[in-house]
């Protein structure tokens, strides 16, 4: 089937004709793309045109597509079965692993980076026998009913502040405060220093286009929370294993942390991680329940385990390398073209924003020209690179990228530039 057939199949099967709103292509003026298939730093759409791809599967792909690590530990342990619905030894393998890079003390497979934030909260309610829910403008935590309150990602790119079909009465439990205000949370646990479970936020927000969070308010988050006996949730599931093996080390004193996206190896998985002292409140140990017919799937969890196998202290050496190089040429052609866009990067991870500076809060970021954006995505998308299709979407670099597929990438950026932004 060609492009134009699967969309037409897809327009009558699917709402909107895709699996998630994102990659209906709809805030960037352009149609689904179809890809069939991927390789190393390039992916190929159903009639054979080669891209640079950016997008990275939105956050897993950091070895690049169809590793051979990666394919034959799956093809391995889909030799065995796929699955059982009983303990096995790959789960043992992946959270051992796991626990010695982040020094989580005990962890729960999920299937989705949505379920571990669920549990999470799950888990500070029954721990702390509160109510009470606070995120951060911005910062998507998955879309259960209560955290799908003024989030980011593709919720932002619809231009929505929430969802229809959540009950004002599960919606009225968030409370949603600015992003990098200190002095926000503080007025917030002033007014209810007794009723509040938890604090959840993304430890660098990447849904809102990447936002570097301050180290005040870092600090606040970690004593504040803790000062007023809520519990602080760490949302890795994009940062860990991003930056460097393990966690982000930005919030070293969360309470219990969710993982997702990279530990699968490109396969669907979500993770939940703390003291024993909170994880065992998870049934059968405990009172909280939670369940998952495919949760620890033995193909994700072998998937999982070769991936982290890879990325060793040179690999994320080489990450900085690429991904310097590519924030350099993009400033460069942002500051040639004369054009007001900015680039933030922290290590493999990037925003090109059509913004004259880098945002500091989300509020910031939603002020960018997402019309140059919708533009710019245009313009590389016809010059063979993929970036996903929302200014409000993070690109990611990969271990497969290297210097000639960064220095096209900047060699076409510096055209679409131009045709985003026209003088």
């Amino acid at each position: 089937m060609d492009n134009h057939s699967i969309r037409s199949a897809a327009s009558e099967l699917f709402p909107g004709g895709v699996n998630s709103p994102v990659r209906s292509f709809r805030s960037v003026g352009g149609e689904p793309l179809p890809i069939a298939r991927g390789s190393g730093p390039h992916v190929f759409d159903a009639e054979g045109n080669r891209f640079i791809d950016y997008v990275g599967g939105f956050g897993p792909a950091i070895l690049g597509h169809a590793h051979p690590a990666v394919t034959a530990a799956i093809a391995e342990a889909a030799a065995d079965g796929l699955t059982f619905g009983a303990l096995g030894p790959r789960e043992v393998d992946l959270a051992a692993a796991i626990r010695e890079a982040t020094g989580l003390e005990r962890l729960r497979f999920l299937n989705s980076g949505t379920e571990a934030t669920m549990t999470a909260i799950r888990i500070a309610r029954a721990a702390t026998g509160r109510d009470l829910i606070v995120k951060f403008d911005g910062c998507y935590h998955g879309h259960s009913d209560g955290l799908l309150v003024r989030a980011g990602s593709g919720v932002a790119t619809l231009g929505l502040s929430d969802s229809a079909g959540v009950p004002q009465a599960i919606a009225g439990l968030t409370a949603v405060l600015p992003y990098n205000d200190p002095a926000a949370l503080l007025r917030w646990f002033e007014a209810h220093p007794s009723d509040t479970a938890a604090v959840i936020v993304e430890s660098i927000p990447a849904n809102i286009g990447l936002i570097t969070p301050d180290p005040e308010f870092l600090e606040a988050l970690q004593s504040v929370a803790r000062a007023h006996g809520a519990l602080l949730i760490a949302d890795e599931i994009i940062t860990g294993y991003r930056l460097h093996p393990g966690l982000s080390g930005l919030l070293p004193r969360a309470d219990l942390v969710t993982l997702g996206k990279i530990i699968g190896g490109g396969l669907p998985i979500g993770a939940i991680g703390g003291p024993a002292s909170l994880l065992s409140l998870l049934a059968p140990e405990g009172p909280v329940y939670q369940a998952g017919t495919f949760s620890a799937n033995p193909a994700v969890m072998a998937a999982g385990l070769a991936a982290l196998q890879q990325l060793t202290p040179a690999a994320y050496q080489r990450l900085e390398q690429v991904a310097r190089h590519l924030e350099n040429g993009l400033t460069t052609a942002i500051r040639r073209a004369e054009i007001p866009a900015s680039v933030v990067r922290i290590g493999s991870m990037l925003t090109l924003f059509f913004t004259p500076e880098p945002p500091r809060d989300p509020a910031a970021a939603r002020a960018a020209d997402t019309a140059a954006f919708a533009r710019f995505h245009r313009a590389m998308r016809q010059r063979g690179i993929l970036i996903p299709p929302s200014q409000f979407e993070t690109w990611f670099v990969s271990l497969a990228h290297n210097e000639p597929e960064i220095d096209a990438t900047v060699r076409a950026a510096a055209e679409a530039l131009r045709e985003a932004v026209p003088a």
